[in-house]
């Protein structure tokens, strides 16, 4: 389907919706007419009055609301100057493409490439391109990769794509708030009966009688009937709109393919795959790891240390880099499904373009690190660049200090309320004076429903870990805050506690052990964890 058409068929799918709201308004009028012709007295007065509120959100619709102008997303704008290759790239591909290049490139945080345009009179004239190019997506793809995701977002251009997009968005925008517009009046309504009944159920308590109970069944369901109107012309809205996109996002895959290669192509979608998801946990395990400690990592490591995770998981990223999903990733996700797009491009006629050589992508920048850098300033909030900066060991090491010894609170709580504690040594003195004090502490803790069915040894044999556990973490809290061990980073796995000497573990491992005993010997982790 052509330019032309498919602007048509916007303009007529938006159109639709007001022609919906002109229907709706002139059904209503037919009803006050038939009322007002043939009803008389309080009636007429309530019928025409539920028509005026349901009139309301209809013309509000139509007429009131508005598509908000949307905001760029947060970036640093490069100019050709500051970033001379990137945008001779970008310019050789949009010319392979055919179409004109960006006016801007902004790099942002994500694992992302996206194009817009501020089109005007309903996309039919161009306007400002925009080129957004996410530094987290270059950390993970080569330069010919790098290419193919730059040739699909200027096959966009080139189709207009991204001049209509303002069109459906403003449908789009138009239904949902029409639609919420209903549900939030029909919810109002049922709280203000709800209100009402449970008032006159109070009332009815005090004078001695049976309340008789909140039933607001039936209670906005005007509002309701013509929300779901305007739900199925929806649905039918998104189906039409999400063909449409979902071909725009195979028809820019073939750009795609004849700009970088058809093994670049399909590699870098494989790669889009694995990035999203190392990125997602690169950030929560990681890049934010100390926040709650009031630390950060050093500048430009934020996102710069993502390099250094992909590094290191380059096992789990082949993994991730064949788990492609079959199913979009909503109901009306304008992209097909990600292996669908692979296997359309994989079974291209091979083109004698694999394996090219390739640099990684981010040397396309004049300073990676600086961009990097500088990115943190534009996307970061004020409180979290207040943070101190300190070095990835540091941070791991300290963060994990602090939480660590946050989650032991709870633990010296529960041995404190059995005379044991609060510190370690506390604990393996009372151990001393009680041994039975170790397995009250444990009934203090959740248990299983066959832990607390057992009863005699069988019950001692389901404490018995868990008071070891509780136990080790009392003595990880002791043996940081004596410095005798440390939170070790660690790129490939968990971060790990690094004891003080070779066999250092062995030894905890039995000294625990010996404290748990049924005869419990707690010397032996006197001193290892607590002689000087």
């Amino acid at each position: 389907m052509g330019a032309s058409l498919r602007a048509l068929r916007a303009l007529v799918l938006l159109a639709g919706f007001y022609l919906l709201g002109v229907f709706l308004l002139a059904a209503l009028g037919g009803i006050d007419y038939a009322v007002v012709t043939t009803l008389h007295g309080p009636i007429v007065a309530k019928l025409l009055l539920a028509s005026v509120v349901l009139t309301v959100p209809i013309v509000r619709g139509m007429f009131m609301l508005r598509t908000p102008k949307g905001e760029p997303l947060a970036g640093i704008t490069v100019t050709e100057a500051q970033e001379p290759e990137l945008w001779a790239v970008v310019r050789d591909i949009a010319q392979q493409v055919g179409t004109r290049a960006p006016d801007e490139i902004v790099l942002i945080d994500e694992v992302n490439a996206a194009v817009a345009e501020d089109a005007k009179l309903l996309g039919l004239r161009p306007g400002t391109r925009r080129l957004y190019l996410g530094l987290p997506l270059m950390t993970g793809l080569d330069e010919m990769q790098m290419r193919a995701v730059l040739a699909h977002e200027m096959g966009h251009y080139a189709n207009f794509d991204t001049r209509l997009t303002p069109l459906i968005a403003r449908g789009r925008a138009q239904l949902i708030r029409t639609i919420g517009y209903f549900h939030d009046r029909a919810d109002k309504k049922v709280a203000k009966e709800r209100a009402k009944q449970e008032r006159k159920d109070e009332k009815r308590i005090a004078k001695g009688k049976k309340a008789k109970g909140v039933d607001t069944a039936g209670e906005g369901a005007m509002y309701r009937a013509m929300a779901k109107i305007y739900i199925a012309y929806g649905n039918f809205y998104m189906r039409a709109t999400r063909s449409t996109s979902r071909r725009q996002e195979l028809a820019a895959d073939l750009a795609s393919v004849r700009v970088a290669g058809r093994d670049s192509a399909a590699s870098a979608l494989r790669e889009l795959n694995a990035l999203d998801s190392a990125h997602d946990f690169y950030m929560g395990s990681y890049a934010t790891l100390g926040v709650n400690a009031g630390l950060l990592p050093r500048p430009g490591e934020v996102f710069g240390g993502l390099r250094r995770l992909l590094d290191a998981r380059s096992a789990d990223l082949d993994e991730l880099r064949e788990e492609l999903s079959t199913e979009p990733t909503a109901p009306y996700d304008s992209h097909p499904a990600l292996a669908e797009r692979v296997a359309r491009i994989e079974a291209l006629p091979d083109d004698g373009r694999g394996g090219q050589a390739a640099r990684p992508a981010l040397e396309l920048l004049a300073d990676a690190d600086a961009a990097l850098a500088a990115l943190e300033q534009v996307v970061l909030t004020p409180e979290a660049l207040a943070l101190q900066r300190v070095d990835w060991e540091d941070l791991v090491h300290r963060s994990m200090t602090l939480y660590v010894g946050q989650g032991a609170e709870d633990l010296r709580e529960t041995f404190a309320a059995e005379g044991a504690g609060p510190g370690l040594e506390a604990v393996l003195d009372a151990f001393d004076a009680d041994p039975a004090v170790r397995w009250r502490i444990a009934d203090r803790f959740p248990k299983s429903e066959e832990a607390q069915a057992a009863t005699g040894r069988t019950a001692r044999e389901f404490a018995r870990p868990v008071v070891r556990r509780a136990l080790n973490q009392l003595v990880t809290v002791e043996l940081t805050a004596r410095g005798a061990a440390r939170w070790q980073l660690s790129w490939s796995d968990s971060a790990s506690l690094r004891y003080p000497a070779d066999g250092f573990e062995d030894r905890l491992d039995q000294a625990l052990e010996a404290a748990v005993a049924d005869l419990p010997d707690t010397e032996p982790l006197r001193k290892l964890v607590l002689a000087p």
